[in-house]
């Protein structure tokens, strides 16, 4: 039985791509599983610095499998919960990844696949691209993903795409926040490897500390409390060895060790 999906890690940067072309890389059992594993794995690796999220094929991933699903309304509350408990706990581990991710969005990014846009933190497309939040056409609902896609494109937008299951551009995909960048399908690889380039310039426990500081301000009311742990924080991160590195490497205009011999 072949890999649902590939892992390929070169100087740093780990590629992760759904490899179920057949069925444009839907989600089954195995997919889920197999994601998990290796976002646990890379995130314990510190020789990674950069994962980028791919699909092969012709599509990034068109959701929840047709196969998967007629099992799935086959079984009972129990294993239907603990069935979404799993894709769900997948999400999670790729949101809060503890280093940067990019998705690289070409051909279908359906229902799920646009849980996987959202839960990283830099999304380029091709200009190709197709989403569509596809479930209530099936009778069923987003919830697994709905926390990363609301919180990248916001309620309102949310309440059209949920309910209408339309597909969409991937310059509407940008319009609402889903999507960083829209670039030419020929262009994709080549944006991505300059992003790369600057994620490996910038210091990786100040990019991981950045990750939980967007997760722990956003939505807060700036109150004396979230100054005061604001400030506690840059003081802690200003007397850790990476921080002291930075700043010595700024001021004797060179590169920092981690970045120290990159062109």
């Amino acid at each position: 039985m072949s890999e649902p999906c590939t892992l390929a890690v070169s100087d740093g940067v780990a590629t992760l791509t759904l490899a179920r072309p057949g069925v444009h890389n839907a989600f089954d059992e195995a997919l889920i599983a197999r994601l998990s594993a290796h976002l646990a794995a890379l995130d314990a690796d510190p020789a990674v610095r950069v994962v980028v999220l791919a699909g092969e094929g012709r599509s990034f991933c068109a959701g929840a499998d047709l196969d998967w699903m007629r099992r799935m309304a086959e079984f009972g509350h129990a294993e239907n919960l603990a069935d979404a408990q799993a894709l769900a706990a997948m999400l999670h581990a790729l949101d809060t990844l503890g280093k940067p991710t990019i998705a690289r969005v070409h051909g279908a990014a359906f229902g799920g696949g646009v849980g996987l846009v959202a839960a990283c933190d830099i999304a380029i497309a091709a200009d190709t691209a197709q989403f569509a939040l596809s479930e209530a056409r099936l009778g069923l609902i987003p919830a697994t993903i709905s926390p990363y896609v609301i919180e990248a494109i916001g309620a309102r937008a949310a309440r059209r795409y949920f309910l209408t299951a339309e597909r969409f551009s991937a310059a509407e995909a940008q319009r609402i926040g889903l999507l960083h960048e829209v670039v030419a399908a020929d262009l994709l690889d080549a944006r991505i490897a300059t992003l790369v380039a600057l994620l490996r310039e910038a210091g990786p426990a100040a990019q991981r500390e950045s990750k939980w500081l967007v997760r722990d301000v956003a939505g807060r009311p700036i109150d004396a409390g979230l100054i005061a742990t604001t400030a506690e924080r840059i003081a802690d991160v200003r007397a850790s060895s990476e921080a002291r590195e930075g700043v010595a490497a700024f001021l004797a205009r060179r590169k920092p060790a981690w970045a120290a011999g990159r062109e």
